[in-house]
């Protein structure tokens, strides 16, 4: 029997500086494969390519993983300003009417980083375009070296910086057995405030917002600000979220 398959939204490049593309990183669609058990397939993020009904009438769910790019901030309310570069506003185009339909149809859905943050600003909400801007809180980009550089090695980029409290009782604490973890920490933006229908259920120390569900959701509709597709076979957090993903993703295609 054919493994039910998840589609992977694309993040646009440009190759060699000239040829566009769309890239999905491996840890993305190892986790997927390796720990959720389905097929992953990667979909263009572009409106003039993917459309929303055949691709939900083709995969079983979709993930919606980090990226470079931020949303664009005239999506949620902000003047748009270079520091918030770069954007991927085909990615924005495709990426929120996406949450809503697959919220609909009860198709699965899980939000990563910048997936997280899609979720949110789909349903009304607003984001912060630089955390570490705001007084009291941390840095939440990726860790860099002295010289400005992102740090080579991955164990330090992907390690457990800051402590998140979950809901208790909530969907995050049932599904990784407990309401306090520590996660990593590799974004500029953050949840200002929550989209309508959109409930918070994991804090930062700093007060940051790094893990939501949607209310009333026929299907599975979560999303977290950390990268859960990092060692997500060893990792007892992000381990649980991925196999609940995969099982929602299961059950649809049986349905």
């Amino acid at each position: 029997m054919a493994r039910p398959a998840i589609g992977v939204i694309g993040n646009a490049r440009l190759l060699d500086d000239r040829f566009p593309a769309q890239v999905v990183g491996m840890n993305n669609l190892r986790s997927l494969a390796e720990v959720a058990g389905v097929l992953p397939l990667i979909f263009a993020a572009c409106p003039t390519v993917t459309g929303i009904g055949d691709l939900l009438d083709t995969v079983h769910g979709v993930l919606l993983p980090g990226g470079r790019a931020n949303i664009h901030p005239r999506r949620f309310g902000v003047p748009p300003a270079p520091v918030y570069e770069p954007y991927d506003e085909a990615r924005d185009a495709l990426a929120l009417p996406l949450v809503e339909a697959c919220v609909a149809r009860g198709v699965p859905i899980f939000g990563i980083c910048r997936g997280f943050q899609e979720i949110n600003v789909a349903f009304g909400g607003s984001l912060d375009p630089e955390i570490r801007d705001i007084p009291g809180r941390l840095n939440h980009r990726m860790p860099r070296l002295p010289d400005g550089q992102i740090h080579p090695d991955p164990d330090v980029v992907f390690a457990e910086r800051h402590e998140v409290r979950l809901t208790p009782g909530g969907v995050f604490a049932d599904l990784i057995g407990r309401d306090r973890i520590r996660v990593n920490s590799l974004h500029g933006q953050g949840i200002r405030s929550l989209g309508d229908r959109v409930v918070a259920e994991g804090i930062a120390e700093d007060g940051t917002i790094e893990a939501i569900r949607i209310a009333e959701a026929p299907g599975f509709a979560l999303g977290v600000q950390w990268h859960a597709e990092y060692d997500t076979a060893a990792s007892p957090i992000n381990r649980p979220l991925i196999e609940a993903f995969g099982r929602a993703v299961s059950e649809h295609a049986r349905a």
